[in-house]
């Protein structure tokens, strides 16, 4: 027998199947409709109840029958994302929602919504040119928004439970050698940034935690920098894990190239006078704003084809290279991890793992491993 909860204004009962109803009225165009929600628990099915009645008072209940799947992704960002993640989290949710999922599922009903829809989708991203990596988070977003519309009792279940993403290739790393990496410093010494490609190889930052890095976060007395923060489309933010908040020891190569690299930002402070807009950043404009990444990404370029390097290797590649040198001349895996900020020595292991059987025994200094 179904009992009533709180002024009239729903009941609870109980299902044939063991699980607990709770059922309450909206008002649509077309006149008053029962809605359900369902749990397994009287106790969670009056919860759920009295959030339904509550947002529907507060005016968020809307016909889920005419409810398109891009009116609920906005709702369910706004709603349930917004605030709960990082702003360069939500960001790339907007993004991702707005380039690659409204466009061609945003029209549909939600109800109408089916896992053959989610296929076609991945497979007109693949074929068109995108990689696995992009369309396991556009399933990745899809799959929460839509468990967010099962749990509001709008769809009886989520499509994406039915339908596997692509396998994210691993991309082929191409880390430079030691004779190539003292032909990229011997001609990075007549760029203003050459500082930071040094950074970048003995120290094995990410391009975002370069960005990021201030001078107080440096101690080249103590040949020491600690990494704090990262630059992400723009905004500084803290690193995702705490093994990528780490203090790093900095060879004597990059104390120096460092040294030299404060002097010619003094001197740059100096030219710009007042507009210079000084944020403490170790490597930024020359007006003392963050770097571009695609700015950087140029300048990497332009320094690769002037020292002769292969063009296909990648910034993210001096991380990489900083990692198969130091294993390849038998560091411990656990000191690389500890290095790189990766979360655990697994990861490190591998990524790496077409350099641990070549490792040497004997020990070797960070300056001969890496210069």
């Amino acid at each position: 027998m179904a009992k009533r909860c709180g002024n009239n204004e729903g009941s609870i009962s109980r299902r044939k199947d063991g699980r607990w109803m709770g059922r309450y009225t909206i008002h649509t165009a077309e006149g008053p409709q029962q809605k359900s929600v369902y749990a397994r628990t009287r106790a969670e099915a009056a919860e759920k109840l009295i959030k339904a009645m509550a947002d529907r008072d507060g005016g968020l209940i809307f016909d889920a029958k005419n409810l398109t799947v891009g009116e609920h992704l906005e709702r369910w960002l706004e709603d349930s994302v917004k605030g709960s993640v990082k702003p360069v989290t939500f960001e790339s949710y907007q993004r991702m929602m707005k380039v690659h999922i409204k466009p061609t599922l945003g029209r549909l009903k939600l109800k109408a919504l089916t896992p053959p829809h989610l296929r076609r989708l991945y497979r007109e991203k693949l074929d068109a040119g995108f990689s696995s990596r992009t369309v396991q988070y556009a399933h990745a977003i899809l799959r929460r928004a839509l468990k967010q519309a099962v749990n509001d009792g709008l769809i009886p279940r989520n499509p994406c439970e039915a339908v596997d993403p692509p396998q994210v290739r691993r991309e082929e790393i191409r880390p430079l050698d030691r004779d190539q990496v003292r032909v990229l410093f011997e001609v990075a010494r007549e760029y203003r940034l050459e500082a930071l490609y040094i950074v970048a190889v003995h120290c094995g930052l990410r391009q975002g935690e370069l960005l990021g890095l201030r001078w107080n976060d440096v101690d080249l007395e103590a040949g020491t920098l600690q990494v704090r923060r990262t630059l992400s489309n723009g905004e500084f933010t803290t690193p995702k894990t705490a093994k990528s908040r780490r203090t790093v020891n900095l060879t004597p190569t990059a104390v120096d190239a460092l040294k030299r690299h404060s002097e010619r930002q003094a001197q740059e402070m100096m030219r710009a006078d007042t507009l210079y807009q000084d944020q403490g950043l170790v490597f930024a404009s020359m007006v003392g704003t963050p770097l571009s990444r695609r700015n950087l990404t140029r300048s990497f370029k332009a320094l690769l084809r002037r020292a002769g390097l292969p063009h296909t290797v990648r910034f993210h590649d001096l991380r990489h290279t900083c990692a198969t040198l130091l294993l390849s001349r038998g560091y411990n895996a656990k000191f690389v991890q500890e290095l790189l900020g990766h979360a655990t020595v697994a990861i490190t292991l591998d990524t790496y793992s077409h350099v641990l059987p070549g490792m040497a025994d004997h020990a070797a200094t960070m300056e001969d491993a890496l210069s």
